[in-house]
C-alpha cells in the first residue's frame, strides 16, 4: 500500500466559534486558536480541520458563505489568518480548511444578481426552475425542514435549497461555477494550507430532469435520492486535475449517503479524485422507525449493527481506498454520550475504549474539539437552551406546526441526537464560562465544565487526553496499526467488540467491552504478546471489566 501523509496522520477538528475567544466579544476566533496551538500541538495530531471561517450571514454557523475569499470579521482578519497558518506549520501542524462549494449565501453576490432576473452573467449559477401548476418544481424536502425550493417573484421561478432557505444551492453544471470554486481552492492552496474537507460534496451533481422522490418522502430520502449524480466522478476528477493534483494536499469528501462501494469510486487509489470520504453509516444507526422523524430518536445503537458498518467499510476499502475515522463533529453528538455511558462512574473509561476502537482500525481518525476530554451532550431541558438551525426547525415543525409529537419526547430526541450537543465552548479549565471567555459566551457552557476540563486532564497522566496522546504515538510508532489489513472476531457477540489487524508477519488483537458489565472472553491468542495500551492499570486475562479496552501486539 503506497504510504502517503495523509495516512500517517491524526486530525484534530476545531469549531472556531466554540473553541477560544481572545477578544472578550463571547465568540472563539482565530487569535484564540493561536493561543491554543501548544494544546493541541501537545497532543499530538498533525493536522488541523478548521470548520469554516469565511464571512457568512451565519444563518447555518459559517456553513452559508457570502465571500470565500474573505475572513468573517467574528473570527479575526485575514493577518490573523496568515498568522495562524504561519504559526501552525512551524509548529509542523498542517491546516485543512472547510470548502462549502455545495452551495452559498443567499447573501453572497453570486445569488444576489443571479435572483433580479434571467439573462445576468449570474443568471445559471443556481438552480431555478418554473413552477409546475403553480407549485414547486417537485417534492424534494430540504434537509432541515420543509421544501427545498423557494420563489423568487422577480424570476417567477424557484431556486433550490438542499439545506436552508438561506443556502441556495449552485450549478455545477454551468462550467463558469466550476472555474469559480477551482480560482477559490488555488487561493486559500497558494496561501499554503494543506488541504480541504468538503462539506457535502457528493450533492453537487444532481439526477438528471431533477425527477419528483419515489414515497415515502422526507428529508432523508431526499437526500439520498439526490447525492451521487452522475456527473460527480467527472466534476472530482475536472477538480483534481485543474487544481488538487498541483499541490500536496488532504482532501476528504464529506458524502451522506455514500457506500463503499461509491466511496471506492472517488478515493479509489487510481480514481484521481480525493483521498477520503466521511461517510454517515455508523452515525446513522438506531434512527427512527417512523420513517417521518429520520434521525430524530433516542434509541441506543445496537453494537451488533455498529460491528457490522464499521467491519464493512474496513475490508471493503482495504487496499482500494481510504477510511476516515470518526465518532463525532460539529453536526453529530457527542461520542461517550451516544455510543459510551456518560455517567460520572464510567464516562472516561467509556471515552478511552471508544478511542481504542477507533485509532485501532484502518484510516485517518479525526478527533472533534473536546473529544480528547471526554465532553459529553449538553443535555439541556427547554427548546430555548437551543441554538441549531436544524433542531429548531424540526421541533417547530413536528411539535407546534404538525403536532405530530409531543415536546417532551422530541426534547429527548435533541438531547440525544442534536447538533448543539457538539457546539457547547471548549471546556477549558474550572473558571467562569469555562475558561473560554470572559465575558458571556454566545452560547453557554456544559454544565459539568468544573470537573471536565483541559486543566484537569493536564494534570492527570490517567485522563482521557493522555490516553488519545498514547494512542497517537502508537499510531505513529507502528505500521501495522496504519496499513495493517483487518480482519473480525466474533462478529455476533452482542457485548465486546474484537478485531485483528495483520501486517508482515505481526498481528494486533483489539479487544472492546461495550457494556457496563464485566465479562469473560478468551479469544485463544499467541502466548507471543505484548499488551500495548489498555483503559484499565492492569491486565487481568480473558476478564473483561466495565467498558474495557486492551490491545496486544502478537508475534509468531
Amino acid at each position: 500500500m503506497a504510504k502517503q501523509w495523509f495516512k500517517d496522520s491524526v486530525v484534530y477538528q476545531v469549531y472556531p466559534m466554540s473553541f477560544q475567544d481572545s477578544n472578550d466579544d463571547g465568540i472563539g476566533d482565530l487569535n484564540g486558536i493561536k493561543q491554543r496551538l501548544s494544546y493541541i500541538h501537545h497532543l499530538g495530531v498533525d493536522v488541523i480541520w478548521l470548520n469554516p471561517i469565511y464571512a457568512s450571514p451565519n444563518k447555518d454557523n459559517g456553513y452559508d458563505i457570502s465571500d470565500y475569499k474573505n475572513i468573517n470579521p467574528i473570527y479575526g482578519t485575514m493577518k490573523d489568518f496568515d498568522n495562524l497558518l504561519q504559526q501552525a506549520h512551524q509548529l509542523d501542524l498542517k491546516i485543512m480548511m472547510d470548502l462549502v462549494v455545495n452551495h452559498t449565501s443567499n447573501q453572497h453576490e453570486w445569488f444576489k444578481e443571479s435572483r433580479t432576473s434571467r439573462d445576468n452573467q449570474y443568471a445559471d449559477y443556481y438552480i431555478w426552475r418554473d413552477p409546475v401548476d403553480g407549485h414547486e418544481p417537485n417534492n424534494w424536502l430540504a434537509a432541515f425542514g420543509g421544501s427545498a425550493w423557494t420563489y423568487v417573484p422577480e424570476r417567477k421561478q424557484y431556486y433550490l435549497h438542499m439545506f436552508a432557505e438561506a443556502q441556495p444551492d449552485l450549478n455545477w453544471e454551468n462550467p463558469s461555477v466550476r472555474e469559480a470554486v477551482f480560482d477559490i481552492e488555488h487561493f486559500w492552496l497558494d496561501k499554503g494550507v494543506d488541504g480541504f474537507r468538503m462539506d457535502v460534496i457528493n450533492l453537487i451533481s444532481k439526477p438528471e430532469g431533477l425527477p419528483d422522490v419515489p414515497s415515502p418522502v422526507t428529508s432523508g430520502t431526499t437526500m439520498d435520492f439526490v447525492a451521487d449524480g452522475h456527473r460527480l466522478n467527472e466534476f472530482l476528477r475536472q477538480m483534481n486535475d485543474d487544481v488538487l493534483s498541483k499541490y500536496d494536499t488532504i482532501t476528504v469528501g464529506e458524502m451522506p449517503g455514500t457506500t463503499p462501494e461509491d466511496a471506492i469510486k472517488y478515493t479509489g487509489l487510481d480514481s484521481h479524485e480525493l483521498n477520503m470520504v466521511f461517510q454517515f453509516e455508523h452515525v446513522s444507526l438506531s434512527s427512527n422507525p417512523d420513517v417521518r422523524f429520520g434521525k430524530w430518536n433516542d434509541a441506543p445503537v445496537k453494537l451488533n449493527d455498529l460491528k457490522v458498518s464499521l467491519n464493512r467499510w474496513q475490508s471493503e476499502l482495504d487496499g482500494k481506498g481510504w477510511n476516515s475515522l470518526y465518532w463525532n463533529n460539529h453536526d453529530q453528538p457527542r461520542a461517550v454520550s451516544r455510543f459510551g455511558n456518560d455517567s460520572s462512574e464510567f464516562r472516561e473509561v467509556s471515552a478511552k475504549m471508544l478511542a481504542t476502537v477507533l485509532h485501532l482500525l484502518q484510516g485517518t481518525p479525526y478527533i472533534y474539539q473536546g473529544e480528547e476530554l471526554g465532553m459529553t451532550n449538553g443535555h439541556f431541558e427547554e427548546i430555548s437552551q437551543y441554538e441549531d438551525i436544524e433542531s429548531i426547525n424540526f421541533y417547530q415543525e413536528f411539535v407546534n406546526e404538525k403536532n405530530i409529537i409531543d415536546s417532551h419526547t422530541m426534547l429527548r430526541y435533541l438531547d440525544t441526537m442534536s447538533r448543539d450537543n457538539a457546539r457547547t465552548p471548549m471546556q477549558w479549565a474550572d473558571k467562569p464560562n469555562a475558561g473560554f471567555s470572559e465575558v458571556s459566551p454566545w452560547y453557554a457552557p456544559n454544565v459539568n465544565y468544573p470537573e471536565i476540563n483541559a486543566e484537569n486532564a493536564l494534570a492527570d497522566n490517567k485522563s482521557v487526553f493522555h490516553y488519545y496522546q498514547k494512542l497517537i504515538q502508537l499510531r505513529h510508532d507502528f505500521e501495522i496499526i496504519r496499513y495493517g489489513s483487518f480482519e473480525s472476531v466474533d462478529t455476533d457477540d452482542e457485548q465486546v467488540y474484537t478485531y485483528r489487524r495483520h501486517y508482515n508477519g505481526q498481528a494486533l488483537l483489539v479487544i472492546n467491552n461495550f457494556t457496563d458489565q464485566t465479562v469473560i472472553r478468551n479469544y485463544n491468542q499467541n502466548t507471543n504478546k505484548q499488551l500495548l495500551i489498555s483503559n484499565y492499570a492492569e491486565d487481568q486475562g480473558t476478564i473483561l471489566r466495565p467498558y474495557e479496552s486492551k490491545v496486544y501486539l502478537l508475534t509468531k
